[in-house]
C-alpha cells in the first residue's frame, strides 16, 4: 500500500490548471453571493447540474440516459419550488454568477477526472491541491476583497475571541466538506455529488423546523417532497444505466471473442 502511494503522481500542469479553476470557483461564488439576491443565487446553484452534464458530454463524451435526465429535472424542479422566491438580476452579478457556475462545475468534474486519469486516491489529490489553493487564495483573496468592498482591507479587521471561534468552526466544516467532496466525486460522479448535495436543502428545512421552530410553508413541503422523489428516481436510473453499460461492455467483449475465434478457425 505504501509503495502504491509513492507511485501516485500528479503532473504540475494538471495541478496548476486545477488550482486556477478551483480559485475561480471560490471567488466567483462568493462575489455572486455578495452581488445577487438569495433567490438568484439559488437559481445559479440549480444551473450547475445542467452545466456539468453539458461539459461532461462535450469534453468527456459522457452519456446520460433519458431516465437520468428526467430524474435530474424532477430534483431541480423540487428544489426550485422549495427555495426560489425573489429573483432579481443585474449585469455585474450575472457575470459573477456565470463565472461561478462554470468554474464550480469544471472544478468538480476535474476532481473525478484527475483521480481516474492519473489513478490517484481522493486523499492524495486533496493533499496535493489543498496547500496550493490555500497559498494562492492567501495572495488573491485579500485583493479581491479590497476590490469588491470598495477599499476595505481584510487584514485591518479587529479580531475577537468570538470571531476567531467562528472562523475555526468554519474552517473545520470546510475541511469536512472538501474531504466528502473528493471522496464522493471519486466514488460516483460530479453530477451525483450535486444531486446528493440537494439533500442538504431538504435537511435545512427539516432541522430548522424541528430545532428552531422555523416557519415552513406548504410550498416548502411540496418542493422538498418532489426533490426526494427525484433523488430516489435518480438512484434507480443511475443503477439501471450502469447495468445497461455493463451489459453493453459484456456484449462487445463477447463479440470480439467470437470474431477472434472465427478468424483463428
Amino acid at each position: 500500500e505504501q509503495q502504491q502511494q509513492q507511485q501516485q503522481k500528479l503532473p504540475l500542469k494538471d495541478l496548476v490548471f486545477y488550482v486556477v479553476v478551483a480559485n475561480m470557483s471560490i471567488i466567483g461564488l462568493n462575489v455572486s453571493l455578495m452581488l445577487n439576491t438569495i433567490g438568484f443565487y439559488q437559481v445559479c446553484k440549480l444551473a450547475q447540474i445542467p452545466t456539468m452534464c453539458i461539459l461532461e458530454a462535450s469534453f468527456l463524451n459522457k452519456k446520460f440516459s433519458r431516465k437520468v435526465v428526467q430524474a435530474i429535472i424532477v430534483v431541480l424542479a423540487g428544489v426550485a419550488v422549495a427555495t426560489v422566491s425573489d429573483v432579481e438580476m443585474n449585469v455585474t452579478g450575472t457575470v459573477a454568477a456565470s463565472v461561478g457556475v462554470l468554474s464550480t462545475s469544471a472544478q468538480q468534474i476535474l476532481v473525478g477526472h484527475l483521480q481516474k486519469k492519473h489513478n490517484v486516491t481522493s486523499n492524495f489529490l486533496l493533499a496535493k491541491t489543498s496547500l496550493w489553493m490555500a497559498a494562492s487564495m492567501l495572495v488573491f483573496g485579500p485583493i479581491m476583497d479590497t476590490l469588491v468592498t470598495g477599499g476595505e482591507n481584510v487584514f485591518e479587521y479587529e479580531w475577537t475571541s468570538g470571531s476567531l471561534m467562528f472562523l475555526a468552526v468554519s474552517c473545520g466544516f470546510a475541511v469536512l466538506v472538501n474531504i466528502s467532496q473528493y471522496l464522493c466525486i471519486g466514488r460516483f460522479s460530479a453530477v451525483s455529488f450535486q444531486v446528493i448535495g440537494h439533500v442538504k436543502t431538504v435537511l435545512v428545512f427539516l432541522f430548522g423546523f424541528i430545532c428552531f421552530n422555523a416557519p415552513i410553508t406548504s410550498k416548502n413541503i411540496a418542493g422538498c417532497a418532489l426533490a426526494v422523489v427525484g433523488m430516489i428516481y435518480y438512484t434507480q436510473a443511475m443503477n439501471k444505466q450502469k447495468e445497461d453499460e455493463a451489459k453493453g461492455v459484456g456484449m462487445i467483449h463477447s463479440g470480439s471473442s467470437s470474431a477472434n475465434l472465427s478468424a483463428k478457425v
